[in-house]
């Protein structure tokens, strides 16, 4: 039976960033998004239903929810300081619109526009994936297509890149670590005394959960290899920019593991068929935008047949079997 504390979902890590827990963040998605913030901490968040409420003027791509009638002025909204995007949203030409809005108003999509501000207000994504499988043949488009749109409009308009404050979520080292974490803290709970020295990520997306997997297992390695040079135990520094947030998670967090090996079923987006080229010039990436494409990130540690198998897999590695 697993327990709450041992799920994680890829706006998890959301939680330690307490530096914006007290600021009003603009929150879009769909599904509970106000809920999920309050539960991550989030003590201000204002919602794009809301704030399409408050500013009518402000969706106009659909021509019936256009206002027949000019509306009053409104007074008392709150200054937006901050962006917290937790998955695709409904309508995206809305979420498109109005988040655009906020970042070149510095949080306050009334006013009448002055110079665009830059670096914006801070953005934190959760939830990548370019693509994901459900039922239709072809995989679907998933939250990194929506990031992707938002990265060109706002490049499109600004002349600028759109930068986040961090990306969560895999393939982000941040995720790997809370995982690693949250790990370490339920082997505690259960009074294991043996250090625990290798992780195992399994997944069914090689631009995803694979390459996020090898991404954190050469993020520990690097992590060694700085502790060993320092002659010292400390938290070692991250492996990539999208890294360095919040990953100050306590001593216990460092102190044994070694590895994250990478598990590769075929029940999901990858096929057997559908093998990754060798040579970077031939494969698209589908990675996001803020991630550098490295063919051997992509290339499981261990293909199997579905989630059961990479499970006894691990096991037999273990000598548990």
């Amino acid at each position: 039976q697993v327990s709450p504390e041992q799920v994680i979902l890829s706006h998890s890590p959301l939680q330690l960033f307490s530096q914006f827990h007290q600021r009003c963040m603009l929150v879009a998605g769909q599904g509970p998004v106000e809920e999920n913030a309050h539960n991550l901490g989030f003590k201000h968040v204002v919602t794009i239903e809301a704030l399409r409420k408050a500013y009518p003027l402000l969706d106009m791509v659909d021509l019936s929810r256009r206002p027949k009638e000019l509306p009053p002025p409104t007074t008392g909204f709150p200054t937006i300081e901050g962006v917290i995007l937790f998955g695709e949203p409904v309508r995206w030409e809305t979420s498109l619109q109005l988040i655009a809005d906020v970042l070149l108003s510095n949080g306050n999509p009334g006013a009448e526009r002055q110079d665009v501000p830059y670096p914006h207000l801070p953005v934190l994504a959760c939830n990548m994936d370019l693509l994901w499988m459900a039922e239709a043949k072809m995989p679907r488009f998933g939250h990194g297509t929506f990031l992707l749109c938002l990265e060109s409009i706002y490049k499109k308009v600004t002349g600028k890149e759109l930068k986040y404050e961090a990306l969560i979520g895999k393939p982000s080292p941040v995720t790997y670590r809370y995982a690693q974490y949250l790990i370490l803290q339920q082997a505690e709970k259960q009074g294991w005394k043996a250090p625990i020295r290798r992780l195992y990520a399994v997944g069914d997306n090689p631009m995803s959960d694979i390459y996020g997997a090898n991404l954190y297992n050469n993020y520990l390695k690097s992590a060694q290899q700085s502790q060993v040079q320092a002659g010292l135990k400390r938290s070692p520094q991250a492996a990539s920019p999208q890294a360095e947030v919040s990953l100050e998670l306590g001593n216990d967090c460092n102190n044994s593991v070694e590895s994250c090996e990478s598990i590769l079923v075929c029940t999901g987006v990858y096929q057997h068929n559908g093998a990754v080229p060798k040579k970077t010039g031939e494969t698209v990436f589908h990675g996001h935008r803020d991630f550098c494409f490295d063919p051997s990130l992509v290339e499981a540690s261990h293909i199997v047949q579905d989630v059961d198998d990479a499970v006894q897999l691990a096991f037999k590695k273990e000598n548990w079997s």
